[in-house]
Formats: C-alpha cells, sequence, structure tokens
C-alpha cells in the first residue's frame, strides 16, 4: 500500500496480514480514484469521513494531499492500532480522529456533516446495499459534498437516489452520490 500524491507521496506502509478483515483498495484503483477527486476537493478546505476505514490509506491519501479534516471510522482493533501507530510515525494525529465504531452506529448518532464521505466496506457485507440511502438518511454529506462506495459487480448502485455516476478500475468500481 503507497500513497500516490502529495506530501506523502510514495511512501509505502506495511500492515499486518495474519487474520484482518481487511480488502485495502489497490494502488491502481486508488490512483484512478484520486485522479478524478482531484478534480472535484479542494482537499485543503475538505472535511472527511473514511468509513470501514481499515489500513487507513484513505485516510493517509486525503492528509498528504492537505486535509487536515479526517475522522477514520472502523471496528477492528489491529486496524485501529496499525493507524494510530502510523498517523503517530507521520505526525498527523492533529489530522486526524480515530473512532472505534460500528459504522451503521457511527452513522446513526454522529450528527457530522461531511464534505467527502468515502465507504471501502467489506464487499460481502450483507447491508452493504443499504449504505448510500443511511447517508442521506441521517444526513451526513454537506451541501455539494460527495459520498463514494468501493463495491464489487455484485452491486449496481445506478437506480439508488443521488447516484452521479460509476468509475471501474480493475474488480474495484466505485459508485458516486452527491
Amino acid at each position: 500500500m503507497r500513497v500516490i500524491a502529495g506530501k506523502f507521496k510514495s511512501r509505502r506502509f506495511y500492515p499486518p496480514a495474519d487474520k484482518w478483515p481487511t480488502r485495502p483498495t489497490t494502488d491502481f484503483a486508488k490512483e484512478g480514484l484520486y485522479n478524478v477527486l482531484t478534480h472535484t476537493l479542494d482537499f485543503s478546505e475538505a472535511s472527511i469521513l473514511d468509513l470501514f476505514g481499515g489500513t487507513g490509506s484513505h485516510s493517509y491519501e486525503c492528509i498528504s494531499r492537505g486535509c487536515t479534516d479526517v475522522t477514520y471510522v472502523d471496528q477492528h482493533g489491529p486496524c485501529l492500532r496499525f493507524v494510530k501507530e502510523i498517523a503517530a510515525k507521520l505526525d498527523i494525529e492533529d489530522c486526524i480522529k480515530i473512532v472505534r465504531s460500528d459504522v451503521f452506529k457511527y452513522i446513526a448518532h454522529c450528527g457530522i456533516q461531511y464534505d467527502y464521505i468515502f465507504a471501502g466496506p467489506p464487499y460481502p457485507l450483507p447491508n452493504l446495499s443499504s449504505l448510500p440511502g443511511e447517508i442521506f438518511k441521517h444526513d451526513l454529506l454537506k451541501e455539494g459534498g460527495l459520498f463514494v462506495v468501493e463495491h464489487d459487480q455484485k452491486h449496481d448502485f445506478e437506480h439508488a437516489p443521488n447516484f452521479v455516476k460509476e468509475k471501474r478500475y480493475g474488480q474495484a468500481i466505485f459508485s458516486f452520490f452527491e
């Protein structure tokens, strides 16, 4: 896993692999996604929510590009410890809020709006298809904000409310909502 651009460009991170329930976004897919986002977001002004944060790859990418307000949410203890360790190594603890929570519980109770929300859930997550509806039901996206969910070909969000477009990079599919 590497950071694609910004002040930490080309930094590599090696999360422990044993029994981790994560599926990090490939560098190829992440690079494609952030090429799109670069023309959409001003990272230095954005508040960002990283759901199912896993290794923290998207959080580091956003901070590397100038974001100073990232909220990372995951419930797996080893993932949280890894992200805290990397945040300390990069000296970015003041840019990232690390939250241990079930993502759906966080969505229901956080009461905060964000400019950009990224969700990288496990593909076989039983309630993955309800994720966009929950984001909009709980009004987590600021006016003009962007929500992106990563998924595989078994999920189709084209007819979901607020759907804008879909981008495919290998096996990874990103659905965009506004």
